[in-house]
């Protein structure tokens, strides 16, 4: 998809919860993506995130950053 209309898919989902709670927001839009975007979605989002996330709802970095897988050490 276009980043055009992934940017405002996103900024949909992050509009609809912005009338909660910030702590609450961030987590809906974080258990949304994670529920109902395909993984090549949320593969985009987080490669868009971090090239700048142009045009992001302020919601977004911070649900991101509950989406990124934990990295564990391996010894």
């Amino acid at each position: 998809m276009q980043d055009e209309v992934m940017v405002h898919k996103v900024n949909s989902i992050a509009r609809f919860f912005a009338s909660y709670p910030h702590e609450e927001a961030v987590v809906g839009v974080a258990e949304h993506l994670q529920h109902f975007w395909e993984p090549r979605m949320r593969r985009w989002l987080l490669e868009y995130v971090d090239g700048g996330g142009e045009g992001l709802h302020d919601l977004i970095p911070e649900a991101v950053r509950r989406l990124r897988p934990t990295q564990t050490a391996v010894r």
